[in-house]
């Protein structure tokens, strides 16, 4: 780290926020620790803070900070020692060279937008997000003060079937969030992004693949077991996780 980096990591700050109810697992308060300021926090930093557990929503980089309970648990995919499974491999052949891959500037689209809406009703209608209007979209989506880019995935026909929010740090990619088309309910396009993150991370000669929390007990969180290897974030170290059945052992 250079003294510059020094400098600026001790320059953060951190809060906790007041208990609010917890977006994965019902009936649960939770807490976050967020760093501050936002203004401080650059490419360098940033990475160093997704190394010990935080991710971002926007402006804000956050990590859980919740009283008596450790269910978020951060994950990787050491990219270099993936392998995919059957299934995998099936949807990356059904996709590759049929989905195409355009990087944008973070800027409000419509299409984007709708797209956005139309998930969130599909796949998250008891959420807090589901009503998103533009300006929530945008303050989620487009605002950010690190090195990030919005990825649309396009059909042969041209039509937009997956938008993806993706960091770049100085050891990998962070998956910050995806959205997609919700009508094409066998189209797995969710596994097919990761795959393709996987890949696309390789290709910029880095080592991991953040993908945020994973929750056992919570079905919209709990798939990230099926990327192998895995490892987790425990006691501030990276560690692989033991197969899918003694992943919360």
């Amino acid at each position: 780290m250079s003294h510059r980096d020094h400098n600026r990591i001790f320059s953060i700050h951190f809060y906790a926020t007041a208990p609010y109810p917890c977006s994965y697992l019902p009936g649960r308060q939770a807490r976050s620790q967020v760093a501050i300021p936002a203004d401080a926090i650059d490419d360098a930093v940033y990475s160093q803070l997704v190394h010990i557990g935080f991710r971002r929503s926007g402006l804000f980089t956050y990590r859980p900070y919740c009283d008596d309970c450790d269910a978020c648990v951060s994950v990787r995919i050491p990219v270099a020692r993936f392998v995919a499974n059957r299934t995998q491999r099936r949807v990356w052949r059904r996709h590759a060279g049929r989905l195409f891959a355009v990087r944008r500037e973070l800027r409000f689209e419509m299409e984007h937008y709708a797209l956005y809406r139309r998930y969130q009703a599909s796949r998250h209608a008891d959420g807090s997000m589901a009503d998103d209007n533009h300006h929530q979209y945008a303050e989620f989506i487009l605002k950010s003060g690190v090195n990030s880019e919005l990825v649309e995935f396009r059909d042969e026909h041209g039509q937009l079937k997956m938008v993806s929010l993706i960091d770049q740090l100085a050891d990998g990619l962070s998956a910050v969030y995806t959205f997609f088309e919700p009508d094409d309910a066998s189209a797995s396009y969710g596994v097919y992004n990761v795959l393709w993150q996987i890949e696309e991370t390789r290709l910029r000669g880095l080592s991991y693949l953040y993908l945020g929390y994973w929750i056992a007990e919570c079905r919209k969180m709990a798939y990230k077991t099926i990327y192998r290897p895995l490892e987790r974030l425990s006691h501030g170290r990276w560690v692989e996780m033991a197969t899918p059945d003694q992943a919360s052992d």
